[in-house]
C-alpha cells in the first residue's frame, strides 16, 4: 500500500488532484474562449491584417503575432477548444464502438471472438501515428474526420480491455443464476456485464486522451489535421519553425507549452486514478 506523504494524501492523489485541476482549467478556457472572441473581448484567432507580423511579445500582445500578424495568445487559447473537442469526440467514439464490441466478444466467444479479435488485433499492432496519418489522409482535413480518424485508433484498445474482463466475468455464479433463469445474452450484458466490465475504462480514457492530444498535434504539424482556418497547435508549431532559428521564439514556445500542459495534466490524472483506484494494478499500454 502506498505510503501517505506529507498532509495525509498519497503521490496518487496529489498526481490526480493536480491533473484533475489543470484538466478543469483548460476546459473553462475551451468554453470561455469562443464566448470572449465572440463578444469582442479577445479578437479573431485568424484576423492580423492590422497587426504587425513577428511583434514580440507585448501589451497589446501578451505572446506576440505570428507570420500573418495573428495574436498567438489568441490563437492558443482557441487551440484549447479546438484540441478538447476533437479528442473528446474521439474517445467518445471509440467508447461507444470498443465497449460493446468487447462485451459481445468477451461474453459470446467461439467464431465471433476470434473474428473480432482477429481484426482488432491487427489495427493494435500498427503504431498510433502511423495509423492516423493513414486514415487521416484518407479522410481528408476537417475535425469530424480527425475524430474519426483518433477513434479508429483507440478503438481496440478498450475492446481488448472489456473482452478480458467480459470473458472472467460471465463465469461468475450471479451470471450463471442470471442464465439459468432464462435470461438472455443481451439482458445479462446490459444488465450486469457492462457495471462489472466498465470501471477500469476511466483510467484508460485519461490516459488515451493525453495521447490523443500528442497524435492530433502531430497530425497537425503534418499538414493532415484540420483547416488552416482553424487554429490548432500542432499547425501553429510547424508554421513556427521557419522563423525559429532567426530568433522568433515566441511563435514555437505558447502552443507548444499549452499541448504540453494539457498532456501533462491528463497523465497526472490518469495515472494518478490508476494508482488511486486499482492499487498499482497496471493498465494496458500502447507502444
Amino acid at each position: 500500500m502506498e505510503a501517505p506523504l506529507v498532509g495525509g494524501a498519497t503521490l496518487a492523489e496529489r498526481m490526480a488532484r493536480w491533473g484533475l485541476a489543470l484538466v478543469v482549467v483548460y476546459g473553462l478556457i475551451a468554453l470561455a474562449t469562443p464566448l470572449l472572441v465572440h463578444w469582442g473581448l479577445l479578437s479573431d484567432p485568424n484576423a492580423g491584417l492590422e497587426n504587425p507580423i513577428y511583434a514580440p511579445p507585448s501589451f497589446g500582445h501578451w505572446c506576440g503575432t505570428d507570420r500573418l500578424g495573428r495574436d498567438v495568445c489568441v490563437r492558443t487559447l482557441s487551440g484549447s477548444s479546438v484540441a478538447l473537442q476533437v479528442v473528446l469526440t474521439a474517445l467518445v467514439l471509440a467508447l461507444a464502438i470498443g465497449v460493446p464490441l468487447g462485451m459481445v466478444s468477451g461474453y459470446l466467444g467461439g467464431g465471433v471472438d476470434r473474428l473480432l479479435v482477429l481484426v482488432m488485433d491487427t489495427l493494435y499492432t500498427l503504431p498510433v501515428l502511423l495509423l492516423s496519418v493513414v486514415l487521416a489522409f484518407l479522410l481528408g482535413r476537417g475535425l469530424p474526420n480527425a475524430a474519426a480518424a483518433l477513434c479508429v485508433v483507440y478503438v481496440p484498445q478498450y475492446f481488448r480491455v472489456v473482452r478480458n474482463q467480459s470473458a472472467q466475468v460471465k463465469a461468475e455464479l450471479f451470471i450463471e443464476a442470471a442464465r439459468s433463469l432464462g435470461a438472455g445474452p443481451a439482458w445479462i450484458m446490459r444488465r450486469y456485464l457492462f457495471r462489472n466490465v466498465i470501471t477500469s475504462v476511466p483510467v484508460l480514457l485519461t490516459l488515451n486522451a493525453a495521447d490523443a492530444v500528442l497524435v492530433l498535434g502531430g497530425l497537425g504539424f503534418l499538414g493532415l489535421g484540420l483547416p488552416e482556418t482553424i487554429p490548432e497547435w500542432g499547425s501553429d508549431l510547424q508554421q513556427a519553425l521557419t522563423a525559429l532559428p532567426t530568433g522568433i521564439w515566441w511563435t514555437a514556445l505558447f502552443p507548444g507549452l499549452a499541448m504540453f500542459v494539457l498532456v501533462l495534466g491528463l497523465s497526472f490524472l490518469g495515472e494518478g486514478l490508476e494508482n488511486w483506484l486499482s492499487g498499482g494494478s497496471a493498465t494496458p499500454d500502447r507502444q
